[in-house]
This record gives C-alpha cells, sequence and structure tokens, in this order.
C-alpha cells in the first residue's frame, strides 16, 4: 500500500520457471475440495477415495520414538546420507523377508518417504527430451519427476486382460529405443495387482536388453492377500545391475505421517540419489530414524496383524459387491480396490453421483491416467461396517 495516498500498489511482477509450469495437474486435489464440500454441508461422507492409512503407528514404535527424541545426540544435525544403524535396519529385513543381501552403505540411501525417490530418481537420470516408460494407470507423482526433468513419457498400458501387468513386445519400438528409466509397481496402486517372480525375470531382461534403468515402486510389498507374499523386484538376479527398489514404511508400519522410505539396489544409483538429496536435505530427525530401525528390527505381529485387517475388510467389501450385483475382480494386494463403471457412466461422472447422492468419495480412474477410464478405485481404509454402509447406499442408487 502506497503510505501517502492510500492506494494498494500492484505486486512486483514474477514469472514462475517453466519447470513448474509444466508441472501435471493435481487431479486428487480437486477430488478432495469435492469432498470438503460435502462434509461442510453436514453430510456423513464416507472416503474411500484416498490413500492414507486409518490405523496408528503401533505403540513400540511410537515409545520408541518418544525414547530417542530425548537423546541430545539427535538434536544436532545427522550424517548427510542418515545413521548407519538405520540402513543396516532395513539390510536386514530384505535378508529375513526375501532373502536379498544388501551392502548398507553403497546398497541403501535414506529417503523422505517414498515419494521423494520416486521424484528424484527421473532428475537423476532423465535429460530434457529422454523418454521414460510409465504405467498407465499408474501413481501420478511418477508423471511429475519426468515433468521436473523437463522429460517425455512413454506410457505402458496395463489391461485387465494381461492382469494389470505391462506387454513390453507391444510397446512402440522408438520408445523403447529411446527410453532410459521405467516405473514399475506391483502390489499396483491403482489396480490392486500383483506381480509374479516370472514377469520381475522378463522385466529384468528387457531393461537389459534395451538399456533402461527399472524403478520398481514397492511401497505395498508388505500387502498381500490369500496367502500370496509380494516378490520383490530384487530377488531376481541381475535385478540390480538394472535397477532399484522403493520401499517405505508408511503402509507396512502406518507410519505414512513419519516420512520414512529407502532407495535399494544398484550401487551407481544409490550414489546418484544421496548426491542429489546432500543439496536437497540434512537427513531425517535422528529420532525417527531411530524409531524407523525399531519397527524393521523389532517383532514383525503388527505387520501380520494389519494384512490380517485389510485381508478381511477386503472380504468384506467384495462378499457385499458380489450381493448388489456389482462384479469385480478380488484385489490380490496393496490396500485397494478396482471396480469396472456401470455402463454409461465414466470413471468421473459415476464418482460424482457417488459423492453427490450415496456420499462416498471413490477415486476416478481417469485420474491415474488415460488406461484408469471405466474404473475407480476404493481404498480399504475404513472399518468393515463403513465399508457395507458404503455398499448399501451404492444398493440404494438401483445402478446394478
Amino acid at each position: 500500500m502506497n503510505p501517502t495516498s492510500g492506494r494498494v500498489v500492484s505486486a512486483f511482477p514474477m514469472q514462475p520457471a517453466d519447470r513448474l509450469q509444466g508441472l501435471p495437474t493435481q487431479f486428487f486435489a480437486k477430488l478432495v475440495r469435492k469432498a470438503n464440500e460435502q462434509i461442510a454441508a453436514g453430510h456423513d461422507v464416507i472416503n474411500l477415495g484416498q490413500g492414507n492409512p486409518d490405523r496408528p503407528t503401533p505403540p513400540h514404535i511410537v515409545k520408541a520414538l518418544q525414547g530417542a527424541a530425548e537423546n541430545p545426540l539427535y538434536h544436532k544435525y545427522p550424517p548427510f546420507s542418515g545413521y548407519p544403524f538405520l540402513k543396516q535396519a532395513v539390510a536386514q529385513r530384505y535378508r529375513e523377508d526375501y532373502g536379498v543381501e544388501l551392502d548398507p552403505e553403497t546398497e541403501v540411501a535414506i529417503l523422505f518417504g517414498g515419494k521423494t525417490g520416486l521424484v528424484e530418481i527421473a532428475q537423476c537420470l532423465l535429460n530434457p527430451g529422454d523418454v521414460c516408460l510409465v504405467p498407465d494407470p499408474g501413481y501420478p507423482d511418477y508423471w511429475s519427476g519426468v515433468a521436473l526433468a523437463g522429460a517425455r513419457m512413454a506410457f505402458m498400458p496395463l489391461k485387465e486382460s494381461n492382469d494389470f501387468l505391462p506387454d513390453y513386445g507391444s510397446l512402440s519400438p522408438n520408445d523403447v529405443d529411446k527410453a532410459k528409466l521405467m516405473f514399475i509397481n506391483y502390489p499396483n496402486n491403482p489396480t490392486g495387482a500383483t506381480a509374479s517372480y516370472a514377469f520381475y525375470e522378463e522385466t529384468v531382461r528387457f531393461a537389459a536388453q534395451h538399456g533402461v534403468v527399472v524403478a520398481s515402486d514397492f511401497a505395498y510389498g508388505a500387502i498381500g492377500f490369500e496367502d500370496h507374499k509380494p516378490v520383490s523386484f530384487l530377488q531376481v538376479p541381475g535385478a540390480k545391475e538394472v535397477g532399484i527398489e522403493f520401499y517405505t514404511l508408511s503402509k507396512s508400519y502406518n507410519m505414512a505421517g513419519w516420512r520414512v522410505g529407502f532407495c535399494l539396489g544398484n550401487p551407481e544409483i544409490v550414489r546418484m540419489i544421496n548426491l542429489i538429496q546432500d543439496h536437497y536435505y540434512c537427513s531425517l530427525f535422528g529420532g525417527i530414524q531411530e524409531a524407523a530401525a525399531t519397527a524393521l528390527t523389532g517383532p514383525q505381529d503388527c505387520v501380520s496383524e494389519l494384512v490380517g485387517v485389510y485381508a478381511s475388510r477386503r472380504d468384506a467389501l467384495y462378499t457385499e459387491l458380489d450381493r448388489i450385483g456389482w462384479q469385480a475382480k478380488r484385489s490380490k494386494g496393496s490396500f485397494f480396490t478396482w471396480l469396472p463403471v456401470p455402463t454409461g457412466y465414466t470413471s468421473e461422472s459415476f464418482a460424482d453421483r457417488l459423492l453427490n447422492e450415496a456420499k462416498i468419495v471413490v477415486a476416478p480412474g481417469v485420474g491415474f491416467g488415460e488406461h484408469g477410464e471405466g474404473y475407480v478405485r476404493l481404498g480399504l481404509l475404513s472399518s468393515e461396517d463403513r465399508l457395507r454402509e458404503a455398499v448399501r447406499r451404492v444398493e440404494a442408487l438401483n445402478l446394478f
């Protein structure tokens, strides 16, 4: 404001950098806004549209943080690449769970949550104009990292007819020749599909043949159903030579807000991740690192119990879906379900009707990519009673 005239002076003109203008639209921000409008109007909204774990972090992990917070060592800057004990802890967990040997110093990088690494890997490996192979449908933050790198995406369709796995033989030879990086994600968000050991063998052969680095997003690696233990990409011989895996404590231990993740595998890529993070961060608070190590090395009953909860919720949901005639393949992993929309609807128009008339939030499949059209994603992140109530509300719309 001009102090003499009382008039507002126009702000100094600022132009955002091209990299900000090139970021993809945050589709789910609109979803959250619509849901919040219904809640603000006083409606009882059942939110199944987001991927935020609804249960608390196990008490022994919280207690570990409470004790560690009093340690004055952690009140100082931590080592730039994190404390060795946390790297050793995730190496121990991979050895025990998957039979994978990792060198804690050269094959483990600590991340501010898995999402950070998924964005950083593109900036480490891609130059403007380079190609990245991206699953469609897939996690939208893959797009963000590619956009920030100024690279181009070539989509790998995930079709129900192929169990939501990419068909490498159907990809454009031109895209494959130019590709430097590819993302895969199993158990899959949003489809709930899982991948076999044979698929990962094929992926390693494909990557080695074409010189493509594999980034395996293993965020839901602990969550498999019907006695199916999800396979880690790193279990396959040769995987470390062609790629890395991203692992997180967010889902396995209900630690989404703690922001603890890892990049595991190829030493050169781990070095690159540590290098770029040296310019962004000074690692996680030491107390969180100690609590994270407690989660990884302590009793794992809490993980198996959590998977049991999701399995029970999944079964309750699909039993109700079968009852009303909403036919869908059961998810094999993750805490998501991928359901076809009724005839005559797009994924977004169907999601809007569920929100406006049944007060249920679901995520439209098109928000995950072109091949997500025709589906909606529901999260198993509410009680069995609330999931059954959601299906009863859908039933009242007489859509099936």
